[in-house]
């Protein structure tokens, strides 16, 4: 990535040394469509986060096969260094071998698909935490009041959010998180997550197994939430979200045509390791969709209890 200073921005180019899909990559990191730090438009896709060197705003345009990218604020260095890694430059598939011709054919229909990453944990971390045990719908009602209530404006023209800091988090008072419709759980496990939040970084670093571990040792973050950052922040191709609602019922129907188990899902994907987290993708990416034979668990509504 080539960086250059544009006044109060910072510009960059960055030529990908293959297909790449934008916004697939950038899909896992938004948190539904009133999504505050991340909006697609015309002009491109524009992300708010938080940094080791402040807050920032990075936007994406894609033309003649090259990614040019523009950042504000005082963490536009930091983002303009990881755009190839959050549009997964870093991504290493050799090996993956296609057990499942589902699978064979979204690999082949989606040469773009790569596993980006962050390379922070702090901000995925907070959105996985509120998204443990409830509905899409309730987890991204409490980002969008969170964000916008207790997150800076981002720099630059975006009109987006940075998410919470650490230190904010930790001034909300009770009846502020009730009022974002957070139970007392995943408050709980926020608050000890934000208060070693900086030793939390190192996860990004350590990564696979290693780093899963170390976010494990909060208590309240589970498997699944250690996943789901791990996705995210290091773009790990073996974390699979175990405990999730949906993701054994999508991975058993697509691969073997029936409802699995987390044990049943793993077993199913067994062969793919250490790339499960890989072929879970490619079954999303095909648009692969389960039967329903159940109504949608209800969305409950903490505000007013």
């Amino acid at each position: 990535m080539t960086a250059i200073p544009t006044g109060t921005e910072r510009t960059g180019r960055w030529v990908p040394d293959g297909p790449l899909d934008v916004a697939a990559l950038l899909r896992p990191l938004r948190r539904g469509g009133g999504d505050p730090t991340l909006r697609r438009t015309d002009a491109g896709a524009w992300f708010a986060a938080n940094t080791a060197a402040g807050p920032g705003t990075l936007r994406l345009r894609v033309a003649g096969g090259e990614v040019h990218s523009t950042a504000w604020g005082p963490g536009a260095d930091v983002l303009l260094d990881g755009v190839p890694a959050l549009l997964g430059a870093h991504d290493d598939d050799s090996g993956f071998e296609a057990h499942h011709p589902l699978i064979a054919e979204a690999r082949r229909r989606s040469p773009g698909l790569r596993l980006g990453s962050t390379g922070r944990v702090w901000d995925v971390l907070l959105a996985a935490i509120l998204e443990q045990k409830v509905t899409g719908h309730e987890a991204h009602r409490a980002w969008r009041d969170l964000a916008r209530r207790f997150g800076e404006r981002a720099p630059g023209p975006a009109e987006l959010f940075v998410p919470p800091t650490p230190r904010a988090v930790l001034g909300i008072q009770d009846w502020e998180w009730h009022k974002a419709g957070v139970d007392g759980a995943r408050r709980r496990t926020i608050i000890a997550a934000a208060q070693v939040a900086d030793r939390l970084e190192r996860a990004a670093d350590l990564r696979g197994v290693e780093g899963r571990a170390l976010l494990r040792k909060v208590p309240g973050i589970g498997v699944w939430t250690a996943a789901e950052v791990a996705q995210r922040a290091w773009g790990d191709p073996d974390a699979v979200s175990v405990g999730d609602y949906h993701i054994p019922g999508v991975v058993g129907h697509a691969l073997v045509g029936r409802k699995l188990d987390d044990a049943g899902m793993l077993e199913v994907l067994a062969p793919y390791a250490p790339q499960r987290q890989r072929a879970v993708r490619y079954i999303e990416a095909s648009g692969f969709r389960k039967p329903r034979f159940a109504p949608r668990f209800a969305p409950r509504d903490y505000r007013g209890m």
